[in-house]
């Protein structure tokens, strides 16, 4: 019996666990200078110690077998299939999971804020990595990443990313450079993306800092739930929503998806829950603004809104209330994820999920763990 336990689940949100020296080893020999190494701090002799035991566990039965049965409870390096694509298989054999976008974890701190050159060498790293650990198993889906720093950058990026073989892509939410992504001058990255059939996924951490750091700066001690230090805190929490929410509406109000209605974009590992107000805040907006703006009054769907149900797909966090977000929202929008191997997934993100969908029915429940993302996936 599988953790799945015979449901079909695809899964929104998992990682690897990079080690030392993974990005530098997919990036151009000339261009491996360009990277900053992996600074883990402490949380590196974790890593050395996970490797160690990987080592050993090669031709050791009982040691495999052992790291089997703690499937869900071994997290971060120590878990199965961390930073091992095979082992990654073997650990989506016990989870019963037919499908699984795959997000690196620590690889974006090697190359971003940097010049040009250091994004661009970071990048196509990230991009040829991602999507080789994930080409031995049709389950893996690769998710690459395309920076909007400028569109002829983002559009030569994407094209490389697809030729790799990533099967999604992963776009910043942080605040534009000069121009907002729906900018004109985006118009072919959009058509292409399209095009290619492959989804554009908004991830936590794309926004860059949340908040500023002053409103941390109150005399007291912080760190985040995790004991990590100034990874993402409660008053973080409240705002992360806001990026990909502007992300999106812009989208919406820019007409991308009028232009494009096979489009699609996962909100991915950034809550829920403020979905239910924000279709409703859309709606009111539209009605207000179309007097004054002209893309706005355009729109060829009645309602912002229909948008968001026909483009766009939400994983909520472990502990939100997943039949309420049905009830309020429609059955439509949401995506199971696990967040494998991070602690933040839970040791049994199923149960805490089926905790909070009482009344949902089944037609509702297998969109939530298997239609939705297929919609999304094409």
């Amino acid at each position: 019996m599988t953790y799945a336990d015979g449901r079909t689940i695809l899964d929104a949100d998992s990682h690897i666990m990079e080690l030392p020296g993974w990005l530098e080893g997919y990036a151009d020999p000339a261009e491996r200078d360009l990277l900053r190494p992996l600074a883990l701090g402490g949380a590196g002799r974790l890593a050395d110690k996970a490797i160690e035991r990987a080592e050993r566990r090669k031709g050791d039965a009982l040691a495999a077998a052992e790291l089997e049965a703690a499937l869900m409870t071994a997290k971060g390096w120590d878990a199965l299939g961390a930073f091992d694509p095979a082992e990654r298989s073997r650990a989506l054999d016990l989870l019963g999971f037919e499908r699984q976008l795959v997000f690196a974890t620590f690889a974006f701190s090697q190359f971003g804020g940097g010049s040009p050159d250091v994004v661009r060498a970071g990048v196509r790293a990230h991009n040829r990595g991602i999507a080789e650990w994930c080409a031995g198993d049709p389950r893996l889906v690769g998710v690459g990443y395309v920076p909007l720093d400028t569109p002829e950058l983002a559009l030569d990026v994407l094209d490389e990313a697809l030729d790799f073989g990533c099967g999604a892509l992963h776009l910043p939410t942080a605040a534009p450079v000069d121009k907002a992504p729906t900018h004109p001058d985006f118009d072919p990255l959009w058509a292409r993306i399209a095009d290619r059939g492959r989804p554009v996924v908004l991830h936590l951490g794309g926004q860059g800092r949340m908040i500023r750091k002053t409103w941390h700066n109150n005399g007291r001690p912080v760190t985040d739930f995790l004991g990590g230090g100034e990874n993402v805190r409660a008053r973080d929490v409240l705002m992360m929503h806001i990026a990909p929410e502007l992300f999106v509406s812009t989208m919406i109000f820019d007409g991308i998806f009028d232009r494009h209605p096979g489009l699609m974009v996962g909100v991915i590992e950034q809550g829920a829950e403020w979905v239910v107000p924000w279709v409703e805040r859309l709606d009111r907006t539209q009605r207000t603004f179309r007097k004054t703006e002209p893309s706005i009054a355009g729109l060829e769907l009645d309602k912002a809104s229909d948008y968001v149900h026909r483009n766009v797909r939400i994983t909520p966090f472990v502990g939100e209330r997943v039949g309420w977000l049905i009830d309020q929202a429609g059955a439509d929008l949401f995506l199971f994820s696990s967040d494998f191997p991070h602690p933040e997934g839970n040791r049994d993100p199923i149960a805490k999920f089926e905790a909070t969908m009482d009344g949902v029915g089944d037609e509702a429940r297998r969109a939530f763990y298997h239609d939705n993302l297929a919609g999304l996936l094409g």
